[in-house]
């Protein structure tokens, strides 16, 4: 509990992760969802007890902050893949992937729902795919937008429940931390599987 209170146990660490959130975007190696997970293992500590909840992240804080950086980066990835011109289009039609899911994310906004956007926030690099493609696709924001946030919001809430929950049964160590993170791979391994089984519609 010490060693993570040190990591966690200042406001800064609510800049660390709003950082890691929005760039990991672009740059998915980011371990932005561990970061969430060990704050919120962190604050199970003031729950049970073993700290001062003046000492670690409060719970409600962590997911607000997470939801806004991820559907920040979101916009962001969003507005420069509208404003990439004919060579990202070409970049995307390089890629059978790009393309194919630019397809699935045309047709799931056209037909007003959008699980594959919060499908793909939790699918590993999905989350880029998604975002870059609606940019490049010119689809309107007002589609996009509001199923980003739910996105962002469901995966920031997971992330947050895993670590605050895990660490209610397995202790607030480096244990319950690690069994949270091994959910939150195999949640974005299950999206990327059902992702993929979505056939793409015919021209």
């Amino acid at each position: 509990m010490e060693s993570v209170g040190l990591l966690t146990g200042g406001p800064w660490i609510y800049a660390v992760i709003a950082a890691s959130v929005l760039l990991d975007v672009f740059l998915p190696v980011l371990p932005s969802g561990v970061l969430v997970i060990t704050a919120a293992t962190a604050a199970a500590g003031a729950a049970t007890g073993q700290v001062s909840p003046h000492e670690v992240p409060d719970i409600l804080a962590l997911i607000f902050c997470a939801t806004t950086a991820s559907v920040l980066g979101d916009l962001v990835a969003y507005r420069l893949a509208w404003r990439g011109g004919a060579r990202l289009d070409r970049a995307i039609a390089r890629s059978r992937r790009l393309t194919g899911a630019q397809e699935r994310l045309g047709a799931a906004l056209a037909r007003g729902g959008g699980t594959l956007v919060v499908l793909a926030r939790f699918a590993p690099a999905g989350r880029s795919v998604v975002s870059l493609g609606a940019g490049a696709a010119h689809r309107r924001v007002r589609d996009f937008l509001p199923w980003s946030a739910l996105a962002g919001l469901s995966w920031a809430a997971y992330s947050v429940a895993l670590g605050y929950y895990g660490a209610q049964w397995l202790g607030t160590t480096w244990l319950a931390t690690g069994v949270s993170a091994l959910a939150l791979f195999g949640a974005g391994a299950a999206a990327a599987f059902v992702m993929r089984r979505q056939p793409a519609p015919a021209p």
